[in-house]
């Protein structure tokens, strides 16, 4: 009896249920709304069920918007390549080149030799490492740095442990750099753009309003991060890396960095080029630290606006292919080397990028952002929780930025309009945008470690929709118990918010 397969099952499922959520989708004036949700659905189908390969699913917008009327085939190519793309690219390259000298290996045994114990303290220490570094990186670029690293101790327990338990680490180390690195972005206003997203957005609405600092938002945010990342890692732990024994091996680690020897030349290039990178990422823009403001780089250039983190990354990259080996006529980077770079989560990118342009332009995120405004009669604890869980979801297929600069403005208003602070509505839909844990496609932490071949979408789902939910009730409880003691009265209109611009009527 031959196996059953579900392949053709979620094949056709795709286009059935666009079909249904197409025929169901509520009656409006736009109809661009139905055909883009349509869309949505076919690609999470078929992303969650991998009936196809994910890069091929990614390429779906380039066919159905343009058909279905809903965006340009010019503009949905557009968001195959941007500046997100071009900052994992020249990271992957730095990378790359890192694995290519075993620069990756060395940095790995000192981690490990520091660290000891056995995979759940081996889980803790990257994931406090990744967090601690996405709290002033950029999420992409602390996940690019950290899964070379982890390859390279995966590689050691793929020959201490069966096959079952060697995969379940892999999971559980993998996904833990992932879920650090966005609960690590939460803790300061620079470690994520709906951060900085959430304090413009609400300063142009509420001109009148208090100023948010950083020292503030990070007094509030540091400890619901904390307590977040202890959770996850709890969780981690609980599914995937208990009952796993394995030697510490702290004295084997030493043994095998003193056989590594003196860093090599190509080493030492790398090294140099990949801390240049780190920093060139973290001052890019101003940094302010209350009373204190350290200047960017970007200010120098003729236009700071034109300078993204895909500029140091390219830049820092295309400098590996021209900085010379010890070996003659050979640089520390060539092209056989970057081939390998995987081309399919480019794809996966832009797919999701498109997406996120469609559901945007459509019309359909302000459509959603809409569907708050019934939230007036509930409850400060289900009226928060409900935003946190619609955030949550709603950006496990858009671009976390682009929700919150689009739903911000509309929660300003509903809560001026039903008596609320417009904090308590902001603030939740801020950090819940960050916390999408589910689907390759929600973050670029997800997708990269995606990229690493050791993962399944089904594997991120189950564990990600656990995650999902624990950041709904932990947000929902801490906005209601340290928000006043940040913000103020956070469940009653202030006087500064009646100077809503968004609410001014306009005359005869």
């Amino acid at each position: 009896m031959r196996d059953f397969s579900w392949k053709p099952i979620t094949l056709i499922a795709g286009p059935v249920l666009a079909l249904f959520a197409w025929w169901l989708f509520p009656e409006t004036d736009n109809p661009l709304l139905a055909r883009t949700a349509a869309v949505a659905v076919w690609m999470a189908v078929w992303w969650l069920t991998e009936a196809v390969p994910l890069a091929i699913t990614s390429l779906l917008p380039l066919v159905l918007f343009p058909a279905l009327g809903v965006i340009s085939s010019k503009h949905v190519a557009g968001q195959y390549t941007n500046d997100v793309i071009f900052l994992f690219i020249g990271g992957f390259m730095v990378a790359l080149a890192m694995e290519r000298w075993n620069l990756h290996k060395r940095i790995a045994l000192v981690i490990l030799r520091g660290i000891g114990g056995g995979p759940a303290r081996t889980l803790l220490g990257f994931m406090a490492a990744t967090a601690l570094l996405s709290m002033w990186i950029s999420n992409t670029a602390t996940a690019m740095m950290m899964v070379p690293i982890a390859g390279a101790v995966l590689s050691r327990y793929d020959n201490l442990l069966d096959t079952r338990n060697a995969r379940r680490m892999s999971i559980g180390l993998l996904l833990g750099i992932a879920y650090s690195a966005s609960i690590g972005g939460m803790a300061t206003l620079v470690g994520t753009p709906p951060n900085l997203a959430f304090t413009r957005l609400f300063q142009q609405s509420f001109p009148t309003g208090p100023e948010i600092s950083f020292g503030q938002w990070m007094m509030f945010a540091t400890p619901l991060s904390l307590v977040f990342l202890l959770l996850a890692w709890g969780l981690l732990v609980l599914l995937y890396t208990r009952g796993i024994h394995a030697p510490a091996m702290r004295g084997q680690y030493k043994a095998e960095l003193t056989e590594l020897g003196p860093m090599s030349r190509e080493e030492q290039s790398v090294l140099t080029v990949f801390l240049a990178l780190a920093a060139l990422w973290i001052t890019r823009k101003p940094l302010e630290f209350g009373f204190l403001t350290v200047p960017g780089w970007s200010d120098l250039l003729p236009d700071p606006s034109y300078a993204g983190d895909g500029l140091p990354a390219i830049a820092l990259s295309i400098l590996l292919f021209l900085l010379p080996s010890s070996t003659k006529g050979q640089a520390i980077l060539d092209w056989p080397t970057a081939r390998r770079l995987p081309w399919g989560i480019v794809l996966l990118f832009g797919g999701g990028f498109a997406l996120a342009a469609a559901i945007n332009e459509s019309g359909l995120a302000m459509w959603i952002g809409d569907q708050l405004a019934g939230l007036g009669s509930l409850s400060p604890p289900v009226m928060v929780g409900s935003i946190c869980t619609l955030m949550t979801f709603t950006t496990e297929l858009t671009s976390n930025t682009a929700t919150t600069q689009l739903v911000l403005p509309v929660l300003a208003a509903v809560a001026v309009a039903i008596g609320r602070n417009p904090f308590l509505l902001m603030i939740p839909a801020t950090l819940s945008a960050s916390c999408a844990f589910m689907m390759p496609v929600a973050t670029p932490p997800n997708a990269i470690v995606f990229g690493s071949g050791r993962l399944r979408v089904a594997d991120m789902a189950k564990t990600g929709l656990l995650l999902n939910l624990l950041g709904v009730v932990l947000i929902t409880i801490w906005l209601l118990l340290a928000g006043t003691a940040e913000f103020g009265d956070i469940q009653h209109t202030p006087e500064w918010s009646l100077d809503n611009p968004l609410l001014t009527t306009p005359s005869d």
